[in-house]
């Protein structure tokens, strides 16, 4: 596998995961003038988006439930429906891996062993408290709507925010079109009552590029 070639450099100086005010560059944008012309760019960025199966992406975490947070990174790979991912916090020296598809999820890097589950949004939020939607993620961070959801476009055309299920998913920032992938999510924010996960992309990478 080979990542794609956008640089972390430049987004690492600039977005921080305590928030910044721009993002990477924008060559290209695709300018849609009513809701209409906003879904129809949405609609080729999924289907782009479908076609890609084996997939994964870099990235720095931040996660804070009231007066409890944490941070670290997190490394993600997709292979069809099953997904690996990686997280890591440098500052308690902890890290968990987790493995899941549609069989359920095992979580390993805990005292006692492995855990498994069926759900690995409560498997992870029981095991380190970080209530992550890790079922939802995957399409999240893809800039994809799950189903149910509403959907809110900047002026330029791009996706905005996605409601659903009580979270309020904002997109703050993008990486522009490389190789197979479109235009792809650099920095994102998700809230939801007192609970907000906070996500900056540093990479992204496909099979076979």
């Amino acid at each position: 596998m080979s990542r794609a070639s956008w640089s972390a450099a430049g987004l690492a100086l600039a977005l921080l995961l305590a928030g910044c005010a721009t993002g990477p560059g924008r060559p290209g944008v695709p300018v849609a003038d009513t809701r209409a012309g906003a879904e129809v760019v949405q609609q080729a960025r999924a289907r782009r988006l479908a076609e890609i199966t084996d997939w994964g992406f870099q990235g720095r975490l931040a996660v804070s439930t009231g007066d409890r947070g944490g941070s670290g990174r997190l490394d993600w790979s997709q292979r069809g429906e099953g997904y690996v991912a990686a997280l890591s916090a440098p500052v308690t020296r902890q890290s968990w891996r987790l493995r899941g598809g549609p069989e359920g999820a095992v979580l390993e890097g805990l005292e006692g062993g492995p855990r498994r589950g069926g759900d690995a949004d409560a498997l992870l939020r029981e095991a380190t408290g970080w209530p992550i939607p890790v079922r939802a993620l995957a399409d999240w961070v893809r800039g994809l709507a799950t189903p149910g959801a509403r959907v809110g476009y900047g002026a330029d055309g791009r996706l905005q925010r996605i409601e659903v299920d009580g979270w309020t998913i904002e997109y703050q920032a993008w990486w522009p079109a490389s190789g197979r992938l479109p235009e792809m999510p650099a920095r994102i924010q998700a809230t939801r009552a007192d609970a907000r996960v906070r996500l900056v992309v540093d990479a992204w990478e496909v099979e076979g590029e």
